[in-house]
């Protein structure tokens, strides 16, 4: 027997909103909405997916797990933060120093960091 990484799970106050803005972020679609959950995929037979759920407790230390996001080689690192920073990401300083790669937060606050284009 064996598993499979099936998705990460996010905590939210809204499941919807939140994965709306990652669909966007990613440019995979929401493929799943109801029963206080969303749920953002590449596609609907494509793992693993970004599955957010509902709670009523607010976000109030660093992420103990985040995610890394890096753009394709011909892209710009600093569009595509710029781009996130304009759809309501916001810049965070996790204690980084001076990196290549640039640390922000989605708009409840769930830490994500943006690295230079690589091919794989």
């Amino acid at each position: 027997m064996s598993v499979r990484w099936y998705s990460i799970v996010i905590d939210t106050p809204d499941p919807l909103g939140l994965a709306t803005w990652w669909s966007k972020t990613l440019g995979w679609p929401v493929i799943y909405e109801g029963d206080g959950e969303a749920v953002v995929s590449e596609s609907e037979t494509h793992e693993p997916g970004l599955c957010f759920v509902k709670v009523d407790d607010p976000k109030t230390v660093k992420n103990r797990l985040h995610i890394d996001l890096a753009s394709w080689p011909d892209d710009d690192q600093e569009a595509e933060v710029q781009r996130l920073l304009d759809r309501g990401a916001t810049r965070v300083d996790v204690g980084q120093g001076d990196v290549s790669w640039v640390v922000l937060a989605d708009p409840e606050g769930n830490e994500f960091c943006v690295l230079t284009p690589r091919d794989v």
